[in-house]
């Protein structure tokens, strides 16, 4: 973890905080997540914290823009001796991936990609998730700005949205863990 976080500092890219990462870990492993999607490589810092909590035949799929980003997890990957069938890297764009992913096959849905972008995160992983499986949105806080309405910044009016749309979505059951900038963890039915 630590030469994960060290590349993170490297690409210019703030690490998730330890607490998500010991949050996520707890969370893979407490459903036997086998089959985890990734919004948002990075270094690769949540990604081996998800796997760590995976079942040992697990796969995480992880999609990040930054082909720079999936190198340097790859790379993490192999120093921490993760099999290269464990984790699906994929470069491109989450809004062009996750269609192509399989409905209902995945435990856990995991977003730390593009802000602007949330809804469209919430709206794919409602679809991905199988019954029991966990959406959760990384920065739903966003640098403490959200519970502020007077604040209308594009990334903060989206990331409201987002915590919005699973609110009203009637198969999810969430609940906002003040760890790191905020995890929302949602089971779905």
């Amino acid at each position: 973890m630590r030469l994960a976080r060290a590349a993170s500092r490297q690409l210019a890219l703030t690490p998730a905080s330890q607490g998500v990462t010991s949050a996520l870990t707890f969370l893979a492993r407490l459903i036997g997540a086998r089959a985890v999607v990734e919004i948002g490589t990075g270094a690769g810092v949540s990604g081996l914290a998800l796997i760590r909590g995976m079942a040992p035949d697990g796969i995480l799929t992880s999609i990040d823009l930054e082909t720079e980003h999936q190198v340097a997890a790859r790379q993490i990957f192999a120093a921490e001796s993760v099999p290269p069938r464990r984790a699906r890297l994929i470069a491109g764009s989450a809004l062009n991936v996750l269609p192509k992913l399989s409905d209902g096959a995945y435990d856990m849905v995991v977003v730390d990609g593009d802000p602007l972008e949330y809804v469209e995160y919430v709206d794919q992983s409602q679809r991905l998730l199988r019954g029991g499986g966990l959406l959760v949105l990384h920065h739903a806080l966003w640098k403490g700005q959200v519970a502020d309405t007077a604040n209308e910044d594009d990334e903060t009016v989206i990331i409201r949205e987002a915590l919005q749309a699973v609110q009203d979505m009637p198969e999810f059951t969430a609940t906002l863990l003040p760890i790191g900038d905020g995890l929302l963890v949602a089971v779905k039915a």
